[in-house]
């Protein structure tokens, strides 16, 4: 027997060939034969593509670990980046659309509420607490972007492209970039990734609490 058509399981399938085939593959069309239904009674639980979309972005959103109660502010910051880090990789698509959506759902909302809260109990204003925010997000939707783009994955890969590049180019051409090659990203075990934890660190060493514990603006 069919389990029965849910928004969360049409959510769940739209999620999933988004993940498979981008943004654009999740459409309506495709959802319902992923599901088995006609396109028609997805409009039963969706009321259409942003409808849709929101609540996509809200699943990804419901994947990022929250601040737990009482965490320090900077390890909660770290936590919650690194999460929405993976969150983000698992679904490319969704880099970009994260804040884009006039009608968030719950888990966004909830998401946001938590981060302001460590924060406000971190001693920032509520001002400085948006400060953060933007920045902290700026760097890791950003990192993210990049991360994805980039043409390899792995030390096969980052081999295959350095060599492509350097064979390409005059004796002597470009001393700095070549030196940065041979000398940091060939190295065994190398990883983009790790890049990510040394500008946050930079971003949250940078980040101060009000003194004034009691500030409300």
């Amino acid at each position: 027997m069919r389990a029965p058509l849910t928004r969360d399981r049409v959510v769940a399938a739209a999620v999933a060939l988004a993940d498979e085939k981008g943004q654009a593959g999740a459409s309506m069309r495709a959802i319902a034969g992923r599901l088995g239904v006609e396109a028609m009674s997805l409009y039963n639980h969706v009321a259409g593509r942003d409808d849709l979309l929101d609540g996509m972005v809200d699943a990804v959103f419901a994947e990022i670990a929250l601040p737990e109660d009482g965490a320090e502010w900077r390890a909660a910051m770290r936590d919650r980046a690194a999460s929405a880090r993976a969150a983000l990789k698992r679904h490319p698509w969704a880099v970009g659309l994260m804040d884009s959506r006039g009608h968030p759902g719950p888990a966004t909302l909830r998401h946001h509420d938590a981060v302001l809260g460590a924060l406000r109990a971190g001693g920032f204003s509520v001002v400085l607490a948006a400060h953060a925010v933007s920045v902290i997000d700026s760097y890791l939707y950003g990192f993210v972007l990049q991360e994805l783009s980039l043409p390899f994955t792995g030390d096969g890969d980052i081999g295959e492209v350095t060599d492509g590049i350097r064979a390409g180019l005059p004796e002597g051409a470009y001393p700095h970039l070549m030196e940065l090659m041979t000398t940091h990203v060939l190295e065994p075990g190398y990883d983009y990734g790790d890049e990510f934890g040394f500008g946050l660190a930079l971003i949250l060493d940078g980040l101060r609490p009000d003194e004034d514990q009691g500030a409300t603006a």
